[in-house]
């Protein structure tokens, strides 16, 4: 049980860790944290999950929420870097820095560090339905939070939207039409404060 503690301490970090996009666009420090945005995403693939499973779609929600909680661990190693970082250190080179950092993380935690580095995988190769689901919660939390902010008054963030229009869904059938669905309605949101839409995803 003692192995847990330092990992603990170290996640924790996130709770104070700034998501990097913001900050470059003029919004203050504290606008929103990794592990805010990890809540998010947590809370966003739940309910995705759910819907699914009500129309009949099999979901493993437990893989799904563990997913979501630790996708963004090893940004308290290597920070969280933005888009504009990876246009200059190259896709690659983020993913084998971010896969590093999260194996040591989880290097301590005895058997349960296989279970942690095979999801973290799955979730990098969006091997599974649950890894795109996640994935695809992750981009709505970032529009969501956009959507937010922009209702508070920030501007600039048209940058953002752009995803909703560019995606790979990487997903068919009723799970496309669910999220596709979500995205819209995402959009009209944005459209009724008056903010120009970057297209109909």
């Amino acid at each position: 049980m003692s192995n847990m503690v330092p990992i603990l301490v170290e996640l924790q970090r996130l709770k104070r860790l700034d998501r990097t996009g913001w900050i470059l666009r003029g919004l203050p420090n504290g606008t929103e944290s990794v592990a805010a945005h990890s809540f998010g995403v947590g809370v966003t693939a739940m309910l995705l999950a759910d819907e699914l499973m009500q129309q009949g779609v099999v979901v493993n929600v437990e893989k799904v929420l563990r997913m979501a909680l630790l996708h963004d661990w090893a940004e308290v190693r290597v920070g969280d870097m933005p888009r504009t970082a990876t246009e200059y250190f190259g896709a690659e080179v983020r993913k084998s820095a971010e896969a590093a950092a999260f194996r040591d993380i989880v290097t301590s935690l005895g058997q349960a560090e296989s279970l942690y580095a095979d999801l973290y995988e799955d979730y990098e190769r969006r091997g599974s339905l649950e890894a795109r689901l996640v994935k695809m919660a992750d981009i709505v939390d970032l529009l969501v939070e956009a959507l937010a902010l922009e209702r508070a008054g920030a501007r600039g963030l048209d940058e953002f939207w752009e995803v909703a229009q560019t995606t790979n869904l990487q997903v068919d059938g009723l799970t496309r039409s669910i999220i596709i669905d979500l995205l819209h309605s995402l959009l009209d949101a944005r459209h009724e404060i008056g903010r120009p839409s970057a297209g109909n995803g």
